[in-house]
């Protein structure tokens, strides 16, 4: 769906104001959010996955991977749950492009945390991560809020360009605040 006014994607030295530190945190951190979650969550994490498969890919999803606007596209979308709670909605995607012939299969995936696999892969190198307050209407209506903040990075390996999104829920703070 097109919004009239598109999210702006933006890295570390372009973001004013900061949110707060331990927000930046989480949304920079370079390392496994699926580890950091099931350290969160001491073992009980889990990933509930909502929609998978052929779709059209955003605007901004075509031109972060640099295929043509309107491209078809593998489709992902998950919770990653702590302790059965929703933390993270992720939207995950590839240009059929791109995966057709690539021997990487996202539709395997089921339950399993494709970070996960993404990390453990040396193959794959992680771009550089941008942040946005992701648009309420991109989300899943039960946890559909304006001020949400996500971030995206693209890991790469070969030709193969793989987008993950995440937005980091109300949910996730609390546990965080609760933490410290």
């Amino acid at each position: 769906m097109p919004l009239p006014h598109p999210p702006r994607w933006l890295n570390a030295a372009q973001l004013h104001p900061h949110p707060t530190a331990t927000c930046v945190d989480w949304l920079f951190d370079q390392g496994s959010l699926t580890r950091r979650l099931t350290a969160l969550a001491d073992g009980a994490f889990s990933v509930t996955p909502l929609l998978e498969g052929w779709h059209s890919l955003r605007h901004d999803e075509c031109q972060a991977l640099g295929v043509a606007e309107g491209s078809q596209g593998w489709v992902r979308e998950v919770y990653l749950r702590g302790h059965g709670e929703a933390w993270v909605f992720a939207r995950s995607v590839a240009a059929r492009s791109a995966l057709e012939g690539s021997g990487f299969d996202l539709s395997l995936l089921g339950s399993r945390s494709l970070g996960e696999l993404l990390f453990s892969d040396r193959a794959f190198s992680r771009g550089p991560i941008e942040v946005t307050r992701y648009p309420a209407p991109w989300l899943p209506a039960e946890v559909r809020d304006e001020r949400l903040w996500g971030r995206r990075s693209c890991f790469a390996r070969g030709g193969l360009g793989v987008l993950v999104a995440e937005v980091f829920l109300p949910a996730l703070w609390q546990r965080v605040d609760a933490q410290d």
